[in-house]
């Protein structure tokens, strides 16, 4: 685990804690253990198709995932928790695919960086609904959730202000704004948002109209957000 990914990890595990006894389940528990757990991430994946978050009850997952409640408790100190590794997972399947956020390599074009970067975490918005949507839409009206987005979301900006700030003093990068961090800022945010399906940006065909175009068109918003300002 790369430091950045361990960062995050404790950051989160901090809003709610994910139990000592998920990551080191006690020994002769393990196979049954690692059955119960991956049961568990499982039914909240399969509840939040069917009811908002805040709906969800410990018993209710509990009875979902086919797990007595002490079991539950065994693995995660709480439904929080179980969100936690289920974001973690996702966090972690974007730095896999983004080959942990690296910069732009000899030979890839801007073109390319933007592909790379938007496609990379596209795919994982769609791998991952619906718990991302889900997300999304509570972060409004529950605390913890917005915790774990929002310290999901600083850990990726530092990262790609991180990149594009090494670029522009190389000369291979023009943003459009002097203001990197809020520049970016706004492109992530508008990306989160459209992959989320959020009715302001992707009209009232939310998530059943054409991801690919969104796609298309946030790819282009960053290229020339970050390589058409002026040279």
């Amino acid at each position: 685990m790369t430091a950045v990914k361990f960062a995050f990890w404790a950051a989160w595990c901090k809003v709610e804690g994910v139990s000592s006894h998920a990551a080191n389940p006690q020994p002769g528990v393990q196979r049954r253990g690692d059955k119960q757990r991956q049961a568990i991430l499982q039914a909240v994946r399969e509840l939040l198709q069917e009811k908002p978050f805040a709906e969800l009850s410990v018993s209710t997952i509990s009875l979902r995932a086919g797990v007595a409640r002490s079991g539950f408790y065994f693995y995660f100190d709480s439904k929080y928790a179980v969100l936690a590794q289920l974001m973690a997972e996702a966090a972690e399947e974007l730095e896999e695919l983004t080959q942990d956020f690296a910069p732009r390599q000899p030979g890839e074009s801007p073109e390319q960086f933007a592909k790379r970067m938007v496609g990379s975490a596209a795919a994982v918005y769609a791998h991952n609904d619906p718990v991302m949507t889900a997300c999304n839409e509570a972060r409004h009206t529950d605390i913890e959730i917005r915790n774990l987005l929002d310290q999901q979301f600083e850990v990726v900006l530092r990262q790609i202000v991180g990149i594009v700030d090494a670029e522009e003093k190389a000369g291979t990068a023009h943003p459009i704004s002097d203001d990197l961090p809020t520049l970016i800022r706004t492109l992530a945010g508008t990306t989160a948002l459209t992959l989320t399906g959020d009715p302001i940006l992707v009209g009232r065909q939310g998530l059943q109209g054409d991801r690919g175009r969104r796609v298309r068109v946030l790819e282009q918003l960053w290229l020339h957000a970050l390589w058409g300002g002026r040279a």
